[in-house]
């Protein structure tokens, strides 16, 4: 199942763990929540090429991690409007969902990559270990959002 929008809230998922993708050119920033849906953690980044490969290693990840539903982070452009990136990170989740048995959903990631630069700035994270780890802090920003949303949702 694809939920193609980043639309306010969406019905929240089976109890388990909720995997999200912060999806670049170069890297795949992965995040992973608690079993109960509250928190989201930073799980680890995966190299966007081969695109075939990737995808196999995310649904490793969520056979591995008993994920129930999987978030990507929709680069909006700033009106709000589907620009070229968000129509590929699309047709990444299309390919994606076509490869799991559990939902897509998709959330607005507008601002999450500056907002996490500046959180690892904040705690005093070096600048060589703020790009290694930027597009998973990333994602883990993409899924609290997500999370906090379908908790709020009626």
């Amino acid at each position: 199942m694809l939920d193609t929008t980043a639309s306010p809230g969406p019905p929240p998922p089976e109890p388990g763990r909720v995997l999200a993708l912060d999806v670049g050119g170069r890297r795949i920033g992965v995040a992973l929540s608690d079993t109960t849906q509250r928190l989201a953690t930073p799980l680890t980044t995966l190299a966007a090429a081969p695109r075939p490969h990737a995808l196999l290693k995310i649904a490793t990840l969520v056979a591995h991690h008993d994920v129930v539903a999987v978030v990507i982070g929709l680069p909006l452009s700033l009106d709000g409007t589907l620009g070229p990136q968000a129509q590929l990170t699309q047709r990444f989740g299309a390919a994606l969902a076509a490869q799991i048995a559990i939902p897509v959903h998709y959330e607005d990631e507008r601002f999450t990559s500056a907002a996490a630069e500046r959180m690892m700035i904040e705690l005093g994270i070096r600048a060589d270990r703020r790009r290694a780890q930027i597009d998973q802090v990333a994602a883990s920003l993409i899924l609290q959002d997500f999370l906090d949303r379908t908790r709020e949702a009626p």
